[in-house]
């Protein structure tokens, strides 16, 4: 699927958007106000897989990016979307092709530039055991819809995901949350990705994880820039469902998955719902998280004003 994509490819994209349309309204519903103010896979790094890690950010646009002098997660002042559902202005510079990594040492440095740290997503979140994953994997959902561990596709120079989650204390149960970035070869390579993504969730609504932990009941959507309230990136899709672990008592939890793309550069946010959590309080953590790593992004590849 990496290179570039001819005619065929686009029609399927195509048609695979057309087939998710049906959930986008609930999904921007749901994902809307994450939020009190409004903060908010592919065979990669997915949100669900048990090896690595990834759902949204507000698509209202009202927040895709942190404001000037805002914190990750501020309502930005730019971006809002006029009465037509179309952003009024452009949230996203052009990619600065010169700043574009070319080789594996250069795309790995640029991860650690973007990957989340705790210290990102608020004092009650910690480093899980193991942190990070092993850079020279990402995870493939195989035909009987189980995430197992593969090596680097060709079209993937970097992949990385961090594990982190909220300890279980007064009542509430522990809260696991991933994060990953992903550099492909190319921004066509980096759509493949998300269309990878939502065609994974049409084949496979359950997806096991690993033993006793999987999700089920999973919808997705993906949206261009432009299209619907996608004011924050260049392309976006996000999962809702519900995630089961055995160690919890099996019992169903949310789960919220969001992957933005900008340039060759993808980046995602899962979080694995607990007892006594609300879904716009988890919903807050995957907003704040994919806003605060895609303006990282666009610092890091975007071209200077002016």
């Amino acid at each position: 699927m990496g290179g570039h994509e001819g005619h065929g490819t686009h029609t399927r994209r195509r048609a695979l958007r057309t087939r998710g349309c049906a959930v986008a309204a609930l999904l921007a519903l749901a994902l809307a106000g994450c939020s009190a103010d409004k903060s908010a896979k592919g065979s990669g790094p997915s949100p669900n897989n048990a090896a690595p890690g990834t759902p949204a950010p507000d698509p209202s646009g009202t927040q895709g990016t942190q404001g000037a002098q805002g914190k990750p997660g501020a309502p930005s002042t730019v971006g809002t979307p006029s009465a037509a559902g179309k952003p009024t202005s452009a949230l996203i510079p052009p990619v600065d092709e010169a700043k574009q990594p070319r080789t594996a040492a250069e795309a790995r440095a640029l991860v650690g530039r973007i990957l989340l740290d705790q210290t990102d997503l608020g004092q009650q979140v910690t480093r899980s055991t193991p942190f990070e994953s092993d850079p020279a994997h990402w995870a493939v959902l195989d035909q009987e819809c189980v995430w197992q561990t593969g090596g680097l596709p060709a079209d993937v120079l970097a992949s990385r995901t961090r594990y982190f989650h909220i300890p279980a204390r007064d009542g509430r149960g522990t809260v696991r949350i991933n994060a990953t970035v992903t550099v492909h070869r190319t921004r066509e390579e980096s759509g493949w990705e998300t269309a990878r993504a939502m065609e994974e969730v049409l084949r496979c609504p359950d997806q096991k994880l690993r033993e006793g932990e999987g999700l089920q009941k999973l919808i997705g959507n993906a949206l261009y820039y432009g299209d619907e309230l996608n004011g924050w990136t260049e392309d976006a899709f996000a999962e809702l469902g519900e995630y089961v672990n055995t160690a919890d008592g099996g019992k169903a939890y949310p789960y919220t998955w969001s992957q933005a793309q900008y340039g060759p550069v993808t980046l995602a946010v899962a979080v694995k719902g607990s007892e006594g959590y609300t879904k716009p309080e988890l919903q807050a953590f995957v907003v704040q998280g994919t806003s605060h790593m895609s303006m990282l992004a666009r610092q890091a590849l975007g071209k200077a004003a002016g």
